[in-house]
């Protein structure tokens, strides 16, 4: 009997203690890190997310932008944090796929864990409205007789690397190419560049100005509903722009499964609902498992993409 009881006792103990510690968080502020300035879809989308957080724990959860190497230096401060829950990070694609394969990242793939993927950025390329240009096809011809210079978020990036290789099929090149933090309307208008990489966010100000070359989505913009799709002016695999919410490996699977419940509430509610009909993004929620599972296979795809500029 004295047997029994003590094992029920320790069980019970057991059992207290993971309870103990699933309340215990929260117990402090946590960060959300974006590794990108303030103003775009994303960020937007965090922000709603640190307001569920707060407002079902009663703990404050705070948007942090760390821009700089076009996202790296925000995801290594997210992934040289302790595995606790009280650091997390915004990422987009590129972090785990383009960035490790191309070795500038520093930190591995295995470092990181997905909660999940939360939206797919409406990303483009954009240039003034009276451009002579108004698709790729259109845009390679008068490149080939004229010069056009191209800003985008980084040469590594996903996004600039398929606007490289749109220009190989077709047969130019830019005259120039520059990477920036953001780039927006000013980029257009004060003319550092004529085409740019860019999401409806960011050019909400001036969308009577601008026109888009190539949507690099699966489904036409809601926001500029006549551009021409990326994936049907060029050959071979397109990818979508997700992002996703990430935490440092080893972080505890009961703090997981509770930020994965209160993001997952943010992007359902009202405020991302509106974000989504304001910039068009696709907001949804993808759980941990099917999200790694993308970010596989996308891993995979990206590889190929830059084996293919390599050549």
């Amino acid at each position: 009997m004295k047997r029994i009881v003590g094992t029920a006792v320790v069980l019970m103990a057991t059992v207290s203690a993971a309870t103990m510690a699933l309340a215990e968080y929260p117990e402090r502020p946590v960060s959300i890190i974006e590794p990108w300035p303030p103003g775009d879809v994303d960020d937007q989308l965090l922000r709603v997310i640190a307001e569920q957080f707060t407002t079902e724990t009663g703990v404050p959860a705070k948007v942090v932008n760390r821009p700089g190497g076009y996202g790296l230096e925000g995801a290594a401060s997210v992934l040289t944090s302790p595995a606790d829950g009280y650091t997390i990070g915004s990422f987009l694609i590129d972090i785990p796929t383009s960035y490790p394969i191309l070795g500038i990242a520093p930190y591995a793939r295995e470092d990181m864990e997905v909660i999940g993927l939360n939206m797919n950025f409406p990303f483009m390329l954009a240039a003034r409205k009276d451009a002579p240009y108004n698709n790729l096809a259109e845009l390679a011809a008068y490149a080939k007789e004229n010069p056009v210079s191209f800003g985008h978020f980084g040469f590594e990036t996903i996004p600039a690397q398929q606007t490289f290789e749109a220009a190989r099929q077709l047969g130019f090149e830019f005259s120039t190419e520059t990477g920036y933090d953001a780039t927006d309307c000013t980029t257009l208008s004060n003319g550092d560049a004529d085409v740019i990489n860019t999401t409806v966010a960011l050019v909400l100000a001036c969308k009577d100005d601008i026109k888009v070359i190539a949507a690099y989505t699966e489904k036409p913009l809601s926001v500029f509903p006549d551009a021409p799709l990326l994936r049907d002016q060029i050959t071979g695999p397109t990818f979508t722009l997700w992002s996703g919410i990430f935490v440092p490996k080893g972080t505890p699977q009961e703090v997981k499964d509770k930020l994965a419940g209160i993001i997952q509430r943010a992007m359902e509610s009202d405020q991302a609902k509106q974000i989504a009909e304001t910039t068009g993004a696709e907001i949804y929620w993808q759980p941990a498992a099917e999200a790694q599972a993308r970010i596989d296979a996308d891993f995979e795809a990206v590889k190929d993409l830059f084996a293919k500029m390599q050549k």
